[in-house]
């Protein structure tokens, strides 16, 4: 059980929390939630007209309501808000998205009581996800429609995910004893108000990144060795007199990847001058890649941690003051970067696969197959790769350029966070099922050329291949090998150790 500091979160806690590790609050955030609770009775004592505490929301916040309609207020907000469609957020970013609530909650700036903290955390700990549908939201008075639905299921409406069966949410809170929640003044829009399924959306695409990434590292050095390419452009004095960090890192790890292998020994010197710049420019393409996800990843911590809902109160003075924390400007810019970032990796491997089944460029046998014209060989998996590319550049204009005014005219400016989040999902998928064809194809190169045989730790990649796709001596139906593959990659199965850094 991780204890969360909502003030100190890393990279390396949020993937754990990705990754489904328990935790929960740490006592001192717990007490600072308290202490915003109890400012925000005093608040409502007294009287004073304050913005979503005993007004309306948006365009109607100058709609002052009276202390007795303060429930009914709060559960209309989030019935009304509960209008997202599409198909349900995938369980990694709704947890994800719990979890993230509970942090900004915890910082005790919001006015929720311990019992909404319980509430959300009893969620959980049973594996309760509520069933958030993907659309509705623009990332800008926050992720209202997604948040809405999570807030619903905690009183009984909409629908909960409960270990894997779908049921409706008053089933699932009878089964686990759990009362339906009954929100307080501030409570329904401290909940629905905030960045957290964009960051949650974008982190999910983030890590998925990561692991791309990391296959692409072993993919593109298979297919040096495929190409019987060369690992000069991988020195060290090259990378250093730029002095790009991605450059550095990503050249130094092919280096490592091609160590020992006998068939780069084998044409140490032969009178090859250059290759191709998706072979040489590894580390210059994918490097620039690696640090826009880097950037993306710096953003995506400080969100993670931080207090975007509306008005925020400061509870030393008793003050409630509007502001636009719940802008995801910021997250939008880092899906984007992300989304670019995957779209380099695989237009770059896309373009190591053509060289590979071109005899003219890799004097290997034409689409890596014997008894070529009889066989097809990977004339298709290429193509495959390059329909991918073309999708990932359709994806690939920023959703953060955009803007489309809401809630008449009040909220003017948004940020579309959520569906540049979505994009980076959609193209990270895409990636990785492009490297599953450059795995393919450099294991069946690197074939071609035993009984040389290629680095120890290249070897295990082509292992790897290997179980999943075996030696293509004749056509066969490669989409079931291609698509476990992609799985694989997606799944960190040929990441390595690589982790991004924050």
């Amino acid at each position: 059980m991780l204890l969360l500091d909502p003030t100190s979160i890393d990279l390396a806690t949020l993937r754990q929390l990705w990754t489904g590790a328990r935790a929960r609050l740490s006592d001192a955030a717990l007490a600072s939630v308290a202490t915003a609770a109890e400012a925000v009775a005093r608040i409502v004592a007294g009287g004073e007209t304050v913005y979503g505490i005993n007004t309306g929301f948006g365009l109607l916040a100058q709609e002052r309501i009276p202390p007795e309609r303060l429930a009914e207020l709060q559960r209309n907000l989030i019935l009304s808000h509960s209008c997202g469609i599409g198909e349900p957020a995938p369980r990694e970013v709704v947890r994800l998205m719990i979890q993230l609530k509970l942090l900004g909650l915890g910082r005790g700036h919001s006015g929720v009581r311990l019992i909404v903290i319980d509430a959300l955390q009893a969620l959980l700990d049973h594996d309760a996800l509520p069933v958030i549908p993907s659309q509705g939201s623009v990332g800008a008075s926050g992720d209202l429609a997604p948040l809405a639905h999570m807030t619903a299921a905690l009183m009984g409406h909409g629908r909960i995910d409960y270990g894997g069966e779908v049921l409706p949410a008053s089933e699932v809170l009878d089964r686990l004893k759990l009362a339906p929640l009954e929100l307080g003044p501030k409570e329904g829009l401290a909940l629905i108000n905030g960045t957290q399924y964009s960051t949650a959306a974008t982190l999910h695409a983030l890590f998925l990144a990561e692991r791309i990434f990391g296959a692409a590292l072993r993919a593109g050095a298979l297919a040096v060795d495929a190409l019987k390419g060369s690992a000069k452009p991988f020195d060290p004095r090259i990378s250093d007199l730029r002095g790009q960090p991605g450059q550095i890192r990503v050249a130094k790890v092919l280096r490592e990847l091609l160590a020992g292998s006998a068939i780069v020994a084998s044409h140490h010197r032969c009178g090859r001058v250059q290759d191709p710049y998706s072979f040489r420019c590894m580390p210059q393409v994918l490097g620039a890649s690696l640090d826009l996800l880097e950037t993306a990843a710096r953003t995506l911590v400080i969100e993670a941690g931080a207090v975007t809902d509306n008005p925020i109160l400061f509870f030393d003075t008793d003050e409630a003051i509007s502001g636009g924390n719940f802008h995801a400007q910021p997250v939008a810019f880092a899906a984007d970067l992300v989304t670019m970032a995957l779209c380099e990796v695989g237009s770059l491997a896309e373009r190591r696969i053509s060289v590979l089944v071109d005899p003219k460029m890799s004097g290997l046998p034409a689409f890596l197959i014997d008894d070529g014209g009889v066989n097809s060989g990977l004339m298709i998996p290429q193509v495959t790769a390059a329909a991918l590319v073309a999708e990932n550049r359709a994806h690939a204009f920023p959703a953060s350029v955009d803007s489309i005014p809401t809630s008449a005219g009040q909220e003017d400016h948004v940020s579309m966070a959520p569906i540049a989040a979505h994009k980076a999902i959609r193209v990270a998928r895409n990636t990785a099922g492009i490297l599953a064809i450059e795995l393919i194809a450099g294991a069946q190169g690197i074939d071609y050329h035993a009984p040389l045989a290629t680095s120890e730790a290249l070897g295990e990649v082509h292992a790897a291949v290997r179980e999943m796709s075996p030696h293509l001596g004749a056509d066969r139906m490669l989409a079931d090998e291609i698509a476990a593959l992609q799985s694989a990659v997606l799944g960190g199965n040929f990441a390595g150790d690589f982790l991004l850094h924050s």
